[in-house]
């Protein structure tokens, strides 16, 4: 028996963000004690458990709402939201990322400007929904580049990113939608709204990937971004295992194994990744 190298990928986990969001909540439950979030806070359940010790808990929608303020998430919500809170007499505390933040204002001023605002991300998504609604529900979303092929003919055409989505696969987007809008369009606006620390850690967990026998990816299982990590890691043909805690941590996974690299998402706290990387130093396989 033996134990096996731990690399770990130069940037991981905790983005500015989500950093952030998490700071400014946990501060506003100490001053004002039990506090509700529109939706959970990050899409890491450690997290929220976390938070709900300190009286934070997530509500679904504001007719949930018991107290007088609520927090919106760093995903962010639709602009209407916002204002239906307010207009109930509900303080809200918006700790949205600021650059979900800055895409939500990119496709208000599309959409107001008369362009037919797309979206590239994952349907369903939180983040996605809230970009949506900044357009009054008018936008449209694609998931992967084939669907471009399906968007209704416009004069102007502007399309934003979800902020976790690969560059790669928005270049390959981008190119379809030129493809199809050039010889229609007057105008076409691309913003690149990918963000900085998803396209850092990317290019991270590649390159570790490249250097090891088995790849681990820590984060939630509803966390985009981290789901796109272990895509990732898994199209450079390495064995990667996404796990959300060191209890779904597996001897099996790591037999014949002498290096294993570790990354974790954008909201998935320090604690968290150090008891992974302790259980998986800690750990005998065999020759």
């Amino acid at each position: 028996m033996r134990r096996m190298q731990v690399k770990l990928a130069k940037e991981m986990g905790f983005c500015f963000g989500v950093r952030r969001g998490v700071s400014q909540v946990e501060r506003a439950a100490q001053e004002r004690g039990p506090l509700q979030t529109l939706g959970s806070l990050v899409h890491n359940q450690q997290v929220v458990d976390r938070l709900g010790e300190s009286g934070v808990k997530a509500v679904h929608d504001l007719d949930e709402v018991k107290g007088e303020t609520v927090a919106i998430a760093t995903h962010g919500v639709a602009r209407e939201v916002i204002e239906e809170a307010k207009a109930r007499g509900i303080e809200v505390i918006d700790v949205t990322c600021p650059y979900v933040k800055l895409i939500q204002e990119k496709a208000r001023q599309m959409h107001e400007a008369g362009f037919q605002v797309v979206v590239f991300g994952d349907r369903g998504h939180t983040e996605v929904i809230g970009i949506v609604g900044w357009t009054k529900g008018r936008a449209i979303v694609v998931s992967a580049p084939e669907e471009i092929s399906a968007l209704p003919r416009a004069k102007k055409v502007g399309i934003v990113a979800q902020t976790t989505q690969s560059i790669d696969a928005y270049e390959k987007v981008i190119s379809r939608l030129v493809a199809r809008c050039l010889p229609r369009s007057i105008e076409l606006r691309i913003h690149n709204t990918i963000c900085n620390a998803t396209a850092l850690r990317q290019s991270a967990a590649v390159k570790l990937a490249d250097s090891v026998d088995v790849m681990v990816v820590v984060g939630g299982k509803n966390s985009a971004n981290t789901r796109r990590l272990a895509e990732l890691c898994q199209a450079k043909g390495v064995p990667t295992h996404h796990v959300e805690d060191a209890g779904e941590l597996q001897t099996s996974w790591f037999a014949a194994c002498n290096t294993v690299g570790v990354t974790a998402g954008a909201s998935t706290p320090d604690w968290v990744i150090d008891e992974v990387v302790k259980r998986l130093e800690a750990m005998e396989v065999a020759d």
